[in-house]
């Protein structure tokens, strides 16, 4: 082999190395693992009024920088999809963008940003505030925003139960009937009222384990998603994919950072009322 080597002309033999250079590098690239940040907004306002509140100019001037640099914000289903490999990968320098309990400012403040620079966004909605509590959307406007085909509506259980305080306080078995009820309760609920395929959860307050998940995938969801402040990869468990918490001091070089798929800046805190 050596003497057939030694015998080829010295373009040849660069060419032939330079190949198999490229085919390495290019092995290593579909080896690697492609990491997507996916970010969990609450609530906007002009102002913060409490740890998970937004300031809707925030918000804007992230979207604006995503738009600036050339950030793909890629649907949710989209990224499940390649993580459960039934998709090719989402984008180069793609991110995800959800927000959590269908808070009424979710319609008023995000939706027309939403619009205004045209990215889809999922929402993780528990029905039982919804037409109900004070603070939150109406069916009527999920359904409004569903409807743009920007929004996908998605479950966050029935009533975001803390499911540690429901462990200690219940019976095995009362517990998993618990669990149940709030995982399909949930994902019934949403498609009466808005139609559409519910499977994938939001775990209210990022609590899971593996019981939780083998109660999840029991009950027809096919993804699920904590809080933890680092990019999603294929790594990862589908059933517990990480997000970023997004509150009102993640701004400036913190925001770039979970762009970039790092952890914020962690002096970065929620502001004080402003």
């Amino acid at each position: 082999m050596n003497r057939v080597w030694s015998k080829l002309a010295a373009p040849v033999r660069l060419g032939l190395f330079l190949a198999a250079m490229m085919g390495a590098a290019l092995a290593h690239a579909q080896s690697a693992p492609v990491r997507v940040p996916i970010l969990v907004y609450h609530r906007f306002g002009a102002r913060v009024t409490d740890s998970m509140t937004v300031r809707t100019a925030v918000f804007a001037d992230q979207l604006r920088f995503l738009k600036e640099h050339h950030i793909t914000v890629v649907p949710l289903s989209e990224v499940v999809r390649y993580f459960r490999n039934e998709a090719p990968p989402p984008p180069a320098n793609s991110i995800v963008i959800t927000a959590d309990d269908g808070h009424r400012s979710v319609f008023t403040a995000m939706a027309p940003l939403v619009e205004r620079y045209k990215i889809p966004v999922t929402l993780f909605i528990y029905p039982s505030a919804i037409s109900n509590a004070s603070y939150a959307m109406t069916w009527e406007q999920l359904a409004e925003l569903k409807a743009t085909g920007r929004f996908d509506v998605q479950s966050h259980t029935f009533w975001h139960p803390n499911f540690h305080i429901e462990k200690r306080r219940r019976s095995p078995a009362d517990y998993r009937n618990f669990v149940s009820e709030q995982l399909v309760g949930s994902r019934k609920r949403l498609q009466d009222k808005l139609g559409g395929r519910i499977d994938m959860l939001a775990w209210p307050f990022g609590i899971y384990d593996d019981e939780l998940i083998n109660l999840a995938r029991e009950s027809g969801y096919i993804a699920g998603f904590s809080i933890e402040r680092r990019p999603a990869s294929g790594r990862d468990n589908v059933m517990a994919l990480p997000r970023y918490l997004m509150t009102n001091g993640v701004q400036g070089g913190a925001f770039e950072r979970i762009v970039e798929g790092e952890s914020p800046n962690p002096r970065s805190r929620p502001e004080k009322n402003q």
